[in-house]
């Protein structure tokens, strides 16, 4: 499996009623199955009055250093056999979509879809929050987490913003960086920062 993959590029929902049944198709990025569970338990939630939540989500998962493995789960929640999570999940597939998790909540209309009907909305909820959503090429990212005297803070930080990545910053007793790097660049960010810092830098 390559390193690049392709994903939604935000969070975003579609919706649209098929027959009196309303659909409301939710989407958002993660990078981990956990953040896939929690994003489809917020949800449920958020629409505990609705008839159906029907999640799906396609992960990478790190498989002990050896690369990686694409974790897929679906779920009808009580639709008919096939015709919810699998449509969902299909999407996904489809377009090659990887670390990325939709729910698809309906309301019921009062008359039934039959299963492709099903399928069909299902289906189309997931396309159009995709295109809501946005498609993006991502590489894998880890966290690393710096810590450093105040002294070394601001060549840490400067190293930091030259590169461009996403950070959070916190100026306690020390400074504590918690940065989103991608795995290529991760191990030459650690040698440039103990090199930097003459190995002051604290690294997890």
């Amino acid at each position: 499996m390559s390193d690049a993959y392709r994903t939604v590029a935000d969070a975003a929902t579609a919706e649209f009623v098929v027959q009196g049944s309303e659909f409301i198709g939710h989407v958002r990025p993660v990078d981990s199955a956990d953040a896939a569970e929690a994003f489809i338990d917020a949800v449920k939630d958020e629409y505990a009055d609705a008839t159906h939540n029907v999640p799906a989500y396609r992960v990478r998962t790190d498989d002990d250093g050896e690369g990686y493995f694409l974790r897929e789960y679906a779920s009808d929640e009580g639709e008919p056999s096939g015709s919810a999570g699998k449509p969902a999940l299909n999407v996904l597939s489809q377009q090659e979509l990887e670390n990325c998790a939709v729910v698809v909540t309906r309301y019921y209309g009062g008359t039934n879809l039959g299963v492709g009907g099903l399928v069909r909305a299902y289906s189309r909820a997931v396309k159009e929050a995709v295109e809501a959503a946005g498609v993006v090429e991502e590489r894998p990212h880890e966290q690393v987490g710096i810590t450093v005297d105040y002294d070394d803070s601001g060549t840490v930080r400067s190293i930091l913003e030259s590169e461009g990545y996403e950070f959070d910053a916190d100026y306690e007793a020390d400074v504590r960086f918690d940065v989103r790097v991608p795995l290529a660049e991760a191990e030459a960010l650690r040698d440039r920062l103990r090199s930097a810092t003459s190995g002051r830098v604290g690294l997890e």
